[in-house]
């Protein structure tokens, strides 16, 4: 997809905010950001589907952050560096998935991702 596309998509398709549920909601497990009280079906529809758009983007905002420090723990320039197997254990990731990710935090870090701008 190009990029003007893709930007253009993302304007179109803005998530709705994600915002945190008081403690004595989210303990209830029948409960999920008030969904279960929406009656309206395309009411329904509307918010779970931008509660869906806000989740998918939050993760690739959340996976954009773990890169770039996955990058920067990796970096050979730091006396503390950790190898990818190092940074795969923390992670809970294959070392494959590790490298994988160092290399894409790299190129964020070098200015060819999106994590940090708006």
């Amino acid at each position: 997809m190009a990029e003007t596309e893709r930007s253009e998509q993302q304007r179109r398709f803005k998530p709705a905010p994600l915002l945190f549920e008081p403690a004595e909601a989210a303990a209830d497990p029948e409960h999920f950001f008030d969904l279960e009280s929406i009656e309206d079906p395309r009411e329904l529809l509307s918010r779970s589907t931008e509660l869906t758009l806000a989740f998918r983007a939050a993760a690739d905002r959340a996976v954009e952050y773990q890169a770039m420090a996955a990058a920067q723990l990796a970096d050979p320039r730091r006396f503390d560096r950790l190898t990818t197997a190092d940074i795969a254990h923390r992670a809970e990731w294959t070392e494959d998935y590790a490298k994988k990710m160092v290399e894409f935090g790299r190129d964020l870090l070098r200015g060819g991702g999106r994590a940090g701008e708006d």
